[in-house]
């Protein structure tokens, strides 16, 4: 029993031991903050071209809105939209992924030379 008191205490206090933030560590982060912008913004668009779509389809078969005169046009509008903005989320996310890349790239080069050249 006194043995895994013992490691527990030694779990919590690796929790509030201060890291050692090592090169490689950084170049992790700076990697991190490349790819993330443009993943959170391909997931939003995609989920939200699949919406745009599923309530066109809703409102081209009458699932939703049958009482609307026009429902069938205004579906197929809608389902046009979303299958739009759908096709274009991997070239936005393309773009912002090549300025991100831009932007970060002198840093991750040359932490990753002083990483190498060690």
């Amino acid at each position: 029993m006194e043995t895994k008191k013992r490691k527990y205490v030694e779990q919590i206090q690796k929790q509030y031991e201060p890291e050692d933030f090592s090169k490689v560590d950084e170049i992790r982060q700076l990697d991190k903050k490349v790819k993330c912008p443009a993943q959170v913004l391909a997931y939003i668009l995609g989920s939200a071209g699949t919406l745009l779509l599923g309530t066109g389809m809703c409102l081209a078969m009458q699932v939703i809105g049958d009482t609307l005169s026009y429902g069938m046009a205004l579906g197929i509008v809608i389902g046009l939209m979303g299958i739009l903005m759908m096709s274009i989320t991997y070239t936005i996310y393309k773009v912002v992924l090549r300025s991100r890349k831009l932007k970060y790239s002198e840093q991750i080069v040359a932490l990753s030379n002083e990483v190498l050249n060690q």
